[in-house]
């Protein structure tokens, strides 16, 4: 798994490569929705691709592959750790806020089983993207096969939806501005990075053990 998403990645970078190439505007822009998807999440990545102009199929496209990607490369890495053969040192933090968000959901999920799972994964929220869901299917005890097939086909439905809804939202909201849900979606990721910052920094913090006696 791990060796089809990185030879899927030296093929997606190849491919950005020789687009910037030959075609280095429609690229840079593609390149651009990658990015955003991959870092920010799908909402940003598919609200810009419509304002830059590209078409309904070619942001589906995007979004399904690097969703995709996330599961083939991360997924993989977080089983490897898990089983102690390999350390991933300043990788580690990540794969274990990672695993914290699949075990405090993986209870839910498991009543309903693989419909739980799919139903988790399709329903884009922050945390409850397709690596999540690989996890929790992992953590449920679903074999390899079973369990990338219901991420990996939910996170792609959930992006044609997604995709879907916001295309009509982004031709009503043109008159206003051609980014103006781009800018509404920037911004509410911000407010929500902000909120949980000043929510982690008024959590009160762990008490300490009472010192033995005699130390």
């Amino acid at each position: 798994m791990l060796l089809v998403g990185l030879a899927m990645c030296l093929g997606l970078a190849l491919a950005v490569g020789v687009g910037l190439l030959v075609a280095p505007e429609v690229t840079t822009t593609v390149a651009t929705v990658l990015g955003l998807s991959l870092v920010i999440g799908i909402a940003a990545g598919i609200s810009y691709g419509f304002a830059a102009g590209l078409g309904w199929l070619e942001v589906v496209v995007c979004n399904v592959l690097v969703e995709s990607l996330q599961v083939l490369v991360v997924f993989p890495l977080f089983l490897l750790a898990w089983h102690h053969l390999v350390d991933l040192g300043p990788a580690a933090p990540l794969l274990d806020r990672l695993r914290q968000a699949a075990q405090a959901r993986q209870d839910s999920v498991r009543r309903w089983g693989i419909a739980g799972l799919f139903v988790f994964v399709f329903i884009p929220f922050w945390m409850t993207g397709p690596v999540v869901g690989a996890i929790i299917g992992f953590l449920i005890g679903l074999g390899s096969a079973v369990n990338l097939a219901i991420v990996l086909s939910a996170s792609a439905l959930g992006v044609v939806v997604y995709a879907t809804f916001l295309e009509r939202l982004n031709t009503w909201a043109a008159a206003v501005h051609p980014y103006a849900v781009f800018g509404t979606v920037l911004a509410l990721v911000v407010l929500a990075a902000l909120l949980g910052r000043r929510r982690r920094g008024a959590a009160p913090p762990a008490a300490s053990a009472p010192d033995e006696p005699g130390a």
